[in-house]
């Protein structure tokens, strides 16, 4: 049976048909990557029988005794096969003793709430029993889903080794995880580099100097403002793939964006003024409409004149511009913020490193409890595994061990949003199970080869009267400044060494897998690929 399948079904069966009253709930760890799981045993400390018509779901014989022996060994083909095989048979078993705690659990439920029980207890004992129950029920449940998202994930790398092995590619080297390596384990840097980095197939290298952006890339909307920076009077200048614009609004008040240099001495517009929907030139007073054409030279004779202009509009508060060639795609991504949330700041940074280095820092969370120690991360434990769960074909997931969903929108945007159990801290949870959130909206547009205009949203489903106060978007400002700077001290050493040959994709492990994605997305739009891969 397939497990995955198995898993999925089997929360869907009958759970209040577990007769014995004399169980007792212990954990233990799992002998495989060391993540918290649930051992059901009865007062003999033997599994507990499911006296059922599903009885024979989870008739499954414990597989850690027969573990392969190989741990910390080089292992030839047919021996990672076994090991591979291994964690699939392991990972079903521990799905089916997740659901079997959640029916025990059920069965105390109704113990609690039996008329005959309730005769001996107070009101006060039997509610503090059902929130207790409840809590054990929900950290049952949220592991039967980390179990089944286990149990495909294995089975996509089991697959994909097969096919390896069926195409003669896989490798006679196995490298061990870390949960796996003894504490003498080191790599040289020559070992590094010369290891080849392989995701699902396919190598990735990033290193070197920044190529010319490809034309590809440019065939999308980007968001490059927003809307509350663009009043009637004002303009926006921005550099987009190493093109200078300027944005302001058209005497219909639609904002427009054309070439930020004046067709007459190249003198840049945004230095000027906007009057009456047209950007006037400082040098010597040509005034340009949102399409680009000159409608005014004063001193001298009108001439049949126009600058480059982009198609440009406004949606979610923010102000997109379509900056390739082939024709704008009708439709636009949604950036509003989730149903509940209320916008509390809104943030524009300039910054001094190449978009795809900073998208590749957005998308990796397991870098937060060494990173950012000052600031949100502060006084995190450090989880024995972190691992990004995704479905095969998706950019969006979330993570665990750590209560935050998180997807990448083409062509550059990440949304996260943040569950949160108290202020400042996180406590294992999913988004679901938390009270309060935090949603967060990053665009990193790529302005040049070396520098990333960074728009920051930040939205709340809590604490609405924070919105009003004076000078919050001030401290909003200051923190995210703070976490910003944490990060940008080791991103620019990467661009550094990226730039002097390394490959900063070198060796990437579980928790790499929405970062990889990106960038195996963004090989395939340098490509000019047909098809995009993760696009559905």
């Amino acid at each position: 049976m397939n497990a995955a399948v198995f898993t999925s079904s089997a929360l869907s069966l009958p759970i209040s048909f577990c007769k014995t009253r004399s169980s007792r709930l212990t954990r233990k760890k799992g002998v495989k990557g060391e993540f918290r799981v649930f051992a059901v045993f009865g007062e003999d400390s033997g599994l507990v029988e499911k006296k059922s018509q599903w009885g024979h779901l989870f008739d499954v014989e414990d597989p850690r005794s027969k573990t392969p022996p190989y741990k910390g060994k080089l292992m030839d083909v047919n021996q990672a096969l076994e090991v591979a095989r291994f964690d699939i048979q392991y990972l079903d078993w521990r799905a089916r003793q997740d659901l079997l705690t959640i029916m025990l659990l059920h069965d105390k439920v109704v113990d609690v709430l039996n008329p005959l029980a309730r005769e001996y207890k107070s009101i006060g004992t039997v509610k503090k029993e059902l929130a207790g129950l409840q809590e054990e029920l929900a950290k049952a449940h949220q592991q039967v889903h980390i179990s089944e998202a286990r149990v495909s994930t294995a089975l996509e790398k089991l697959a994909h080794m097969e096919e390896l092995v069926n195409d003669r590619l896989l490798p006679v080297r196995v490298v061990a995880t870390e949960s796996d390596r003894p504490s003498s384990y080191s790599t040289s840097v020559q070992d590094l580099d010369r290891e080849k980095t392989n995701i699902g197939g396919k190598s990735l290298n990033v290193s070197g100097p920044v190529q010319p952006y490809s034309p590809h890339l440019k065939n999308f909307w980007y968001p490059v403002a927003f809307t509350a920076d663009l009043k009637h009077d004002t303009m926006v200048p921005i550099d987009c793939f190493e093109q200078p614009w300027v944005i302001f609004r058209g005497e219909d008040g639609k904002p427009g964006c054309v070439r930020n240099t004046c067709a007459h001495r190249a003198c840049p517009l945004d230095l000027g003024s906007v009057n009456n929907g047209r950007i006037q030139c400082p040098y010597h007073g040509w005034e340009y409409s949102t399409d680009g054409k000159c409608t005014k030279m004063p001193s001298t004779k009108l001439l049949n004149v126009k600058i480059k202009s982009i198609p440009c509009l406004e949606q979610d508060g923010m102000v997109w511009v379509w900056p390739g060639d082939e024709p704008p795609s009708p439709t636009l991504p949604s950036l509003q913020p989730p149903s509940g949330f209320v916008i509390h700041a809104e943030l524009v940074m300039d910054l001094p490193v190449e978009h795809g280095l900073l998208l590749d820092n957005l998308l990796d969370l397991a870098h937060a409890p060494f990173t950012h120690t000052s600031t949100f991360a502060k006084g995190w434990s450090v989880p024995s595994l972190v691992k990004f769960l995704t479905p095969s074909s998706g950019l969006q997931g979330y993570w665990d061990p750590y209560p935050i969903d998180m997807e990448f929108k083409p062509p550059c945007i990440v949304l996260s949003t943040i569950g949160i159990s108290k202020p400042g801290k996180l406590e294992g949870k999913s988004t679901e199970q938390c009270a309060t959130h935090l949603h967060q909206l990053h665009v990193c547009l790529p302005s040049s080869r070396n520098k990333t205009r960074l728009l920051y949203r930040m939205s709340l489903d809590f604490a609405p009267i924070l919105k009003n106060l004076p000078f919050m978007e001030h401290l909003w400002r200051h923190f995210a400044e703070q976490v910003l700077n944490e990060d940008l001290r080791l991103v620019l050493g990467q661009q550094e060494r990226m730039l002097n040959g390394a490959n900063i994709w070198n060796l990437p492990v579980a928790y790499d897998k929405l970062g990889v994605r990106y960038r195996l997305w963004r090989n395939a739009v340098d490509r000019g690929d047909d098809k995009l891969p993760f696009s559905g």
